[in-house]
């Protein structure tokens, strides 16, 4: 049996990263948190902790604190079935998205059922092709992703599409691709990548040049918005979201620089089909404003 004590105290100093904000979090000494953790690993028989600033957590510290997280939803999701209520006058849960949804269309779209149903809601970022994965070790609630297979245990919803285009400035244009959008001229231009796991842009590259991940100079920048702000600086070329585009278009900063490359994601909802109330009315509202918003 796990002790509730140790586990808590384990928890807490995984989420606040320190023995210290543990400490202060739970009313306790830093010296009784650390015994409790302790303790916790003796049984076990595992490291679950690298001592640190910030703590690290051991891939043993990794499972139990997922399977903690698991088991504070199921809590949460019970008490609110049988009593209407969960501990706190709010219901929390935790959502993966990708970067570029939560920065365009996703918040206005959960605006209105989050106030309505008193959700506090906790964002986990990830790419698209990457969120799945959260939702699989219990991480999170649900979580939008590429995939459209459920898993065993869960409901998968198409909500639509979101359109990239590859755009630049009109000086980027002109410096860079002068002659036009080449293999060769794609070698030596820099471009702007969200991060490693962004494959929307290596995979036109790689489908339409025969262009390889590494072969061209990139920034690796991982903001939604301070990726656009560096396309429009003229730092590079990008895939960026036609949601952002709309004002850039229109004042002319930036240009459609290759609309073959013009790519459509489709995007799903994941969620367990085991849901609490508050979670099935925001099931419902994202996928409603969702087919408003999205292709």
């Amino acid at each position: 049996m796990l002790d509730s004590k140790q586990c808590e105290a384990f928890f807490t100093v995984a989420e606040t990263g320190s023995f210290e904000h543990a400490s202060q979090r739970l009313c306790i000494t830093s010296s009784a948190v650390t015994l409790r953790v302790q303790a916790l690993e003796k049984h076990l028989g595992q490291l679950l902790l690298i001592r640190g600033r910030p703590c690290v957590l051991t891939q043993s510290g990794l499972h139990l604190f997922e399977y903690l997280q698991h088991s504070k939803r199921l809590e949460q999701n019970l008490l609110y079935s049988l009593t209407g209520k969960s501990e706190s006058n709010y219901f929390k849960t935790t959502i993966a998205t990708n970067a570029d949804s939560l920065a365009t269309w996703l918040l206005p779209a959960l605006k209105d059922v989050l106030i309505q149903e008193k959700i506090m809601i906790e964002f986990n970022c990830d790419d698209q092709s990457h969120t799945y994965s959260l939702l699989e070790n219990g991480t999170v609630n649900a979580c939008i992703s590429i995939e459209n297979e459920a898993m065993k245990g869960c409901n998968a919803i198409h909500l639509g599409s979101m359109r990239y285009k590859m755009v630049s400035t009109p000086l980027f244009q002109k410096k860079w691709f002068k002659n036009g959008i080449t293999r060769e001229s794609l070698r030596t231009a820099p471009a702007i990548i969200f991060n490693h796991k962004d494959h929307t842009h290596f995979d036109v590259l790689e489908k339409m040049f025969g262009l390889t991940k590494g072969t061209y100079p990139c920034h690796l920048i991982p903001s939604s918005e301070s990726f656009v702000t560096a396309i429009q600086l003229g730092l590079g070329y990008g895939m960026v979201p036609e949601f952002q585009l709309k004002q850039a278009f229109k004042d002319k900063s930036l240009v459609e620089i290759l609309p073959e490359a013009e790519t459509d994601i489709a995007l799903y909802w994941h969620h367990w089909n085991q849901q609490s109330a508050p979670l099935q009315a925001l099931t419902t509202h994202i996928v409603q404003k969702a087919k408003i918003v999205l292709r």
